[in-house]
């Protein structure tokens, strides 16, 4: 008890926008399995088909790069916390869209799928500004070890919760898994209203009115696209490939939550351990194991193809993961850090040009599982496509070693934060690149 007293003294020392948004996360968290997992085992009960559940995520990543642009030029007009809330907002009306449909087409999953991606982008978009604006370099471990750390916990209890109440409603009690769903998008909606009324407590500022289209980068930026595309390859087929290869081996939605949840509570707590106490140089470490981890998976599913195989997977897709997500989303802030500086542009630039890089990938990867259900079959796409993603992953490491030497090169002004060590306050001085 002391030490969890502790840890809150720790967390409340923290600046109060941080904690804020931190909250906000929580919150909002609890619905990103259902929207992640369950929307997937939706499309795919109702179709019986997994090329229609890449088309409607192909909608959904379409929707996400245009709303961060125009989520840019609504930013100069509209407060942040408004255009967060609505985002959250919006991944609810998409889900009662999609459960309005009495049969999936491509015309009703387009439009679902694209009104699913205007939520993401207005989400992230905001998300990652504000992330950006309330942390530092040195508390951003702290910040992403807790939210993952919370985002693991959620990612196991909710689709175990979730999938059991599927099984027990809409089989036991109504027989009707329609209906069962229906009630868990009322739920999802619930949430999201409260995430957004939480946001609005914070004391966030809009990003400074000033031009955020540019077209020219600085070298380290263009290798940071690089990383975003590898990354976009993942996105792209991670997002669907646990729900299409559960329903395809297993085949009820209450074992998508039971594989979840033979996750060892123990790794989670592992994760606030790494946030609380790795350091800057540590991140390409985390993103070095994260990647090879979810490499042992895909390659475990493509040898067995099986019970065991999906298994295997979803665990150490459960354990890399949140390692590789910590690493990548505190190097891109600390780049973006580095490089506004360098080049004196609003950083939210940054924020919007790279989800065009996770766009070509994200398009990458749902083009290849396509093409490979398309020209050979479903069962060679689920158990192969996964795994060649896996191998185009691991170069990551090396992009991202390259990024952490050029960003060591320049001395990058960072303000001090409250509850967590100051940074060197010095006039970022770009050298020969």
């Amino acid at each position: 008890m002391q030490k969890i007293l502790h840890e809150f003294r720790h967390f409340f020392s923290y600046p109060r926008d941080m904690r804020v948004l931190l909250v906000t996360n929580l919150v909002y968290g609890l619905v990103m399995p259902v929207i992640e997992m369950f929307i997937g085992t939706y499309v795919m009960r109702k179709s019986d088909d997994v090329k229609m559940v890449v088309i409607y995520q192909l909608a959904v990543y379409t929707g996400i790069p245009f709303t961060f642009l125009i989520n840019g030029w609504l930013l100069q007009h509209v407060s942040v916390k408004r255009l967060y809330s609505v985002g959250m907002l919006l991944s609810g009306v998409s889900m009662v869209v999609m459960m309005s449909l009495n049969e999936l087409s491509l015309l009703g999953l387009g439009v679902a799928g694209l009104l699913m991606g205007m939520s993401f982008g207005l989400y992230w978009a905001n998300r990652d500004y504000l992330a950006l604006s309330s942390t530092s370099d040195t508390n951003r471990n702290y910040y992403y070890g807790l939210e993952t750390f919370f985002a693991t916990n959620i990612g196991i209890v909710v689709p175990f919760l979730v999938g059991a109440f599927i099984g027990w409603y809409g089989g036991e009690v109504t027989g009707q898994v329609d209906r069962a769903y229906q009630v868990v998008t009322g739920v999802v909606f619930v949430i999201t209203i409260a995430a957004s009324i939480i946001v609005h407590q914070g004391q966030f500022k809009n990003p400074p009115r000033s031009q955020f289209l540019h077209f020219r980068y600085h070298w380290i930026w263009n290798r940071m696209q690089l990383l975003a595309i590898l990354k976009g390859l993942a996105q792209g087929y991670i997002v669907t490939a646990p729900a299409m290869l559960i329903m395809t081996h297993v085949g009820k939605e209450g074992s998508l939550g039971t594989i979840l949840s033979v996750v060892a509570v123990s790794f989670n707590k592992m994760l606030y351990i790494l946030g609380r106490t790795t350091q800057p140089r540590h991140r390409i470490y985390l993103f070095a194991i994260g990647l090879s981890l979810f490499a042992l998976g895909a390659l475990a599913n493509a040898m067995l193809f099986n019970k065991l195989g999906v298994l295997l997977f979803m665990v150490l897709l459960v354990l890399g993961r949140p390692l590789a997500d910590i690493a990548y989303f505190t190097i891109q802030l600390l780049v973006i850090d580095t490089v506004s500086a360098i080049e004196k542009r609003n950083q939210y630039t940054y924020i919007f040009v790279q989800e065009f890089g996770f766009y070509i990938g994200r398009f990458a990867g749902c083009g290849l599982f396509i093409l490979l259900a398309t020209q050979v079959s479903n069962t060679f796409a689920l158990r192969y496509a996964l795994l060649i993603v896996a191998a185009l992953q691991l170069l990551s490491v090396f992009v991202a070693r390259g990024i952490l030497k050029g960003c060591a090169s320049y001395d990058t002004a960072q303000p001090a934060t409250e509850g967590a060590e100051s940074a060197k306050d010095v006039v970022a001085t770009p050298v020969a690149s």
